[in-house]
């Protein structure tokens, strides 16, 4: 058994906690958040992100130095924009031989791949650290439950990905081993974008307008350029096929408990950017990697025309109709 540390416990982060927990790893868990804090240390339950949820013998502190220490495996399960700000935190408390796990799905500033400044900030510090992905559809209330779930483990060094999946696989939570880490993160996000899309549609279904044929033609739609596109930046065209890219893209287009179809199901019905993400608990990264990846594409000089739609309903340049539209003609 391992000794994992888990820096941020929003609902993935927790989820990932309570299965290693059960499988008899010694978990410590990392939050900003007094609120998480309070409610784990109080009753072994994170109530702001998976009420109902014991974690019986998570670790849990506020101050990141003691959580990784003595950890094998550091877990960074946090939102794409605050994950390098974490990592300027963590440097300072590694060792050099404990593995990085990072789960934030989506880009850089700079067009970057998060992994790849990570891997800077290590090399910055004198820091050779090992680092891997991990990419899938795992929606955490359904992982936590302890429903079947399938993820990618992705690295460009094959024995780490192939040590990690074994490591962490759990009962319920089958990590399977990739050596397109690229791929993986590229789709880890480009899916958030899609999804955003199929939830605008969701939220047209009270006036009729919506429905499951014009949900599935923009899933297709937005599928299709991710396919031709990803590979032009270097993604493996399998990764498409993989639990990273079709598999993570369905669950997070059609599950309720998507938070990027969830906000594009509010935009549907008619709240704007700014009222939807005032409303939300968790962050929408589809919002973000929309934006990312249209300038990642244009500077490539690559035609992405379903991205540039949905940034156009994002900056209030297009309505609903004339979002529907452009999609339903995008090729």
């Amino acid at each position: 058994m391992s000794r994992i540390a888990v820096l941020g416990l929003g609902n993935f982060g927790t989820a990932l906690a309570r299965n290693w927990l059960e499988d008899g790893h010694t978990v410590s868990g990392w939050t900003v958040e007094d609120e998480v804090y309070e409610s784990v240390s109080q009753t072994e339950i994170n109530e702001k992100y998976l009420p109902g949820v014991k974690l019986a013998g998570l670790e849990i502190s506020m101050d990141i130095g003691p959580t990784v220490e003595g950890a094998e495996i550091v877990v960074l399960a946090l939102p794409s924009g605050v994950v390098l700000e974490v990592v300027d935190q963590l440097l300072e408390h590694l060792s050099g031989d404990q593995i990085l796990m990072d789960l934030a799905k989506g880009l850089a500033p700079g067009d970057q791949l998060i992994s790849d400044v990570i891997e800077e900030k290590l090399k910055a510090q004198g820091l050779n650290n090992p680092l891997c992905v991990m990419m899938g559809p795992t929606i955490a209330p359904e992982l936590a439950r302890g429903v079947y779930t399938t993820a990618l483990v992705a690295s460009s060094d094959a024995d780490l990905a192939a040590r990690m999946a074994q490591t962490l696989t759990t009962r319920t939570l089958t990590l399977a081993a990739a050596s397109d880490p690229l791929g993986a993160e590229y789709w880890g996000a480009f899916k958030n974008v899609i999804a955003l899309a199929c939830g605008v549609v969701d939220g047209l279904k009270d006036d009729g307008r919506g429905g499951d044929n014009l949900k599935a033609a923009v899933f297709t739609a937005g599928y299709r350029e991710a396919v031709n596109l990803l590979p032009e930046l270097g993604a493996h065209p399998d990764t498409a096929l993989s639990a990273a890219g079709i598999g993570d893209l369905f669950v997070t287009a059609t599950s309720p408990h998507g938070r990027n179809r969830e906000m594009g199901e509010r935009l549907g019905k008619g709240q704007t950017l700014e009222e939807a993400q005032g409303e939300m608990v968790m962050v929408s990264e589809g919002v973000r990697a929309a934006r990312m990846f249209q300038k990642l594409f244009r500077k490539e000089g690559l035609a992405a025309p379903f991205v540039d739609t949905v940034c156009e309903l994002l900056d209030g340049n297009a309505d609903i109709d004339g979002f529907l539209e452009q999609v339903m003609t995008a090729r």
